[in-house]
């Protein structure tokens, strides 16, 4: 699976684009190895994350990506899209806070079902999350 391959760089523009999200994440975990709990965990996270992008940024496209450090592998998801920024990260890593009608649970909620996890957001120009789920 490489960058340059379209099969893992994937529109988010309707709410059918992020069942095929969860169901690419979904092969790409079982095709790295990745044990049914971690699986599970990489899905969800993406499937909220894939929500976030297309209802709370406008739509987007999240890259998939098998890595290699040292001595492990794992699974990346880049998330990106040109919504309206997250003003307040910290703020809206929390559970409960929500800026829609959810229950507050996707951003955080990402953040504890991956083993890495970074963030960035711009007020006006949009947001990058990536994680990271390492094969255990």
């Amino acid at each position: 699976m490489s960058p340059a391959d379209p099969t893992n760089n994937l529109p988010i523009a309707s709410q059918e684009d992020v069942v095929l999200v969860r169901q690419a994440v979904r092969k790409a975990s079982v095709e790295l190895g990745l044990n049914l709990v971690d699986q599970t965990k990489i899905i969800t996270a993406a499937s909220e994350l894939a929500r976030n992008a297309f209802i709370h940024g406008g739509g987007g496209r999240v890259l998939i990506e098998q890595v290699h450090e040292a001595d492990r592998k794992g699974l990346r998801l880049t998330f990106t899209d040109q919504g309206p920024g997250i003003p307040d990260i910290e703020k809206a890593l929390k559970d409960g806070y929500t800026s829609g009608n959810g229950l507050g649970l996707g951003l955080g909620g990402a953040k504890r079902l991956s083993n890495d996890f970074s963030i960035r957001s711009e007020v006006g120009k949009g947001t990058q999350i990536i994680i990271t789920r390492w094969k255990g």
